[in-house]
């Protein structure tokens, strides 16, 4: 990503030099040009630039450590039951595996304080940019979009993690702010938040497609298809007319790809998906960042490889994301994404990743995140360094938003609904799905959604939104609520709907009354 936070360093100097140069006369009168705060600081354009940059960087988050073995990508997949660890070092993530974590969990303090970190940085930029002046119009609306989005973003998985949460829109400056122990906003308010932020990102001029990495046009229409397809189901149930706006905005993308498919479409094979030089391309609408030669290379490589036996690459694998047997085996036959190194998994690999022979692994480990060149494959050994991005939207899902949202929209699934879900399944090489009724067809959309967006931090949110789980044994949809997990064998309580408010928050705020079951 071209974007850079150490850009903010130079920018800080850059600005103390100016102010610095102008002279000494005065300097007893003056205040101190080096004591920076973000009163006298975004006063400039490079300012703003610096300001946008300062929220991309704290994205980064999401692929931090949380405790030894794990890093908080974990939590969003770890609870789904379609994916175990192997190995008992980090009690908080296995916890989080078997259904009993609480409000002490490190994961689910992490994630709460690193959104609220996000959206205090893209606060921010969107409460001090509009005062810079002179400023280009273009500039100031296209900086002004970015934090919108994600702001959005952040708030979106927010509400969907926790349910109700405080609701905070403008920096906090004093422990005499109102916002600084604030109560829970229901849900309905935070959902109108997003949606008005999308809204205003949509119209802010982005690209509609952006290599380097910052927000398109593609990304804020999809992530609002995904919205309105949410606010549809569980817990807001806003219905057919929801759906509706979910299926519009989605054809706006898939239109789109239509007329620019070099630009905008599915990979034609799966190897693209974890390759480097794609990221932010054709498939990839929005992600985080770490293809950037000045930043950290992402840390999660180590997570999807077998525990220390035998090494894989240079890279030492953790095995703390590991497919369960029993989802891998409910791929239909032929599909390409259960072929072994050409789809999502993987059962053997090359001695320490490069060399011959093949070791068998002895179960399936993911492959739809690893990286070839951080990994190594056959006669090039890997460097260690990964510069994969965290997925965060793919077209694939804007497909699939499509096909569900406008089939529950209208009743019945049109030509354009088939079109989307069979463009999926044809790249994994599967029949095109015909003469299927609303509800034939609603499911096998589920499906596809359980097998192409595994591991992407997707599945759970589509078991809280739509109360259903994938049974694999049955190849059927259960209820929530009394589903066996089948990573520990345990049923799915009500409880589990919301994660539990960080148990410091509660203490240092009693304003946030704890999710029920916790």
């Amino acid at each position: 990503m071209k974007i850079n936070i150490k850009n903010i360093a130079a920018l800080l100097l850059l600005s103390v030099a100016i102010i610095g140069n102008s002279g000494c006369k005065k300097f007893l009168d003056e205040t101190d040009p080096t004591n920076l705060s973000p009163g006298n600081f975004y006063t400039l354009p490079e300012h703003a630039e610096a300001g946008i940059a300062a929220v991309y960087a704290e994205i980064r988050f999401i692929g931090n450590g949380a405790g030894i073995y794990s890093n908080n990508w974990q939590m969003f997949d770890a609870p789904t039951g379609i994916q175990s660890t192997g190995t008992a070092q980090n009690s908080d993530l296995n916890n989080l595996y078997s259904l009993i974590y609480d409000g002490t969990n490190l994961h689910v303090n992490q994630n709460w304080n690193g959104f609220y970190k996000v959206i205090a940085q893209a606060n921010l930029v969107l409460d001090k940019v509009p005062g810079i002046n002179p400023m280009d119009n273009a500039q100031k609306k296209r900086i002004l979009g970015e934090p919108a989005f994600i702001r959005a973003w952040a708030y979106f998985y927010l509400v969907r993690l926790w349910g109700d949460v405080p609701l905070i829109t403008k920096p906090i400056t004093s422990p005499n702010d109102p916002n600084f122990s604030p109560s829970r906003t229901p849900q309905e308010q935070v959902y109108k938040l997003i949606v008005d932020d999308l809204v205003a990102a949509e119209a802010a001029g982005l690209p509609f497609m952006d290599a380097s990495g910052r927000v398109s046009t593609a990304a804020i229409k999809s992530e609002l298809a995904k919205v309105y397809l949410t606010m549809a189901g569980q817990p807001l149930n806003k219905g057919t007319a929801y759906y509706k706006l979910a299926a519009d905005k989605a054809k706006e993308v898939i239109d789109y790809s239509t007329g620019n498919p070099s630009s905008l479409g599915l990979f034609t094979d799966y190897g693209a998906l974890h390759d480097a030089k794609n990221d932010n391309k054709v498939e990839h609408l929005f992600g985080i960042q770490y293809n950037d030669a000045a930043g950290a290379g992402n840390p999660l490589q180590s997570s999807y490889l077998p525990l220390h036996q035998p090494l894989v690459s240079k890279i030492d694998g953790i095995g703390t994301a590991i497919p369960t047997a029993s989802f891998y085996s409910s791929y239909e036959a032929g599909d390409l994404r259960a072929k072994n190194r050409e789809g999502y998994f993987f059962t053997d690999y090359y001695t320490d990743g490069f060399k011959m022979p093949l070791v068998n692994r002895g179960k399936p480990y993911i492959f739809k995140h690893f990286d070839l060149i951080a990994n190594g494959t056959l006669g090039v050994e890997g460097n260690s360094r990964s510069d994969l991005n965290i997925p965060q939207i793919r077209y694939a899902e804007t497909l699939l938003i499509y096909a569900e949202a406008q089939n529950r929209a209208d009743g019945s699934p049109n030509v354009a609904a088939y079109a989307a879900v069979n463009a999926v399944r044809k790249r994994a090489q599967l029949a095109d799905l015909a003469g299927l009724n609303q509800t034939q067809f609603e499911e096998a959309v589920w499906r596809e959604r359980w097998h192409e967006l595994c591991y992407e931090g997707v599945t759970w949110f589509d078991m809280v939104r739509l109360r259903k789980v994938y049974n694999e044994t049955t190849n059927s949809f259960d209820n929530f609520v009394g589903h066996i997990n089948k990573s520990v064998n345990q049923p799915l309580q009500t409880k589990h709907l919301l994660f539990p408010i960080p148990t410091p928050e509660i203490k240092n705020n009693p304003k946030l009354i704890p999710n029920p079951g916790y």
